[in-house]
């Protein structure tokens, strides 16, 4: 099945598509779907919260995401810049490089929600990430005139 979909097992998933269609709700349900796969059972976080983490704590959060843990970062773009004892960073991106890092060293998988597109994502993240990103994930897209499922 995964080949007729051309789903790379060993890459994780980048879930794209428009506001409340469902994305979290799929990634939580995913290792329920596939229990013997170990890699989907990936701790959900909220990127905005990774970012307010960094900015209370610092850089030891991008080393603590950088880990061999599996992760879904829920809502990746809508984070905002990173900001600890006045410098900037984003955050988000830098864990990105550091997670690839590991996918390409270990096969540590990451799965992503998000709503942005391609094009949206390398603005955001640069270049360099999105070309990561390409190798990291199996891009998997809501149609954009989906409806909003929260009402």
């Amino acid at each position: 099945m995964a080949t007729k979909f051309e789903i790379d097992l060993n890459k994780g998933i980048l879930l794209s598509g428009p506001v409340g269609c469902g994305k979290t709700t799929l990634m939580r349900l995913l290792p329920h779907l596939v229990p013997h796969k170990r890699h989907y059972q990936s701790t959900l976080m909220p990127c905005r919260n990774i970012v307010f983490g960094f900015n209370n704590v610092g850089y030891k959060i991008i080393e603590d995401y950088a880990d061999t843990k599996p992760y879904c970062f829920d809502d990746l773009g809508v984070e905002p810049i990173g900001r600890h004892y006045g410098k900037d960073c984003n955050v988000m991106g830098e864990i990105l490089i550091s997670r690839y890092e590991s996918f390409m060293q270990k096969g540590i998988m990451t799965n992503i929600t998000t709503n942005l597109n391609a094009v949206e994502l390398e603005e955001k993240y640069g270049e360099r990430v999105r070309s990561r990103m390409r190798e990291m994930f199996n891009l998997i897209s809501f149609s954009s005139n989906i409806t909003d499922k929260r009402g």
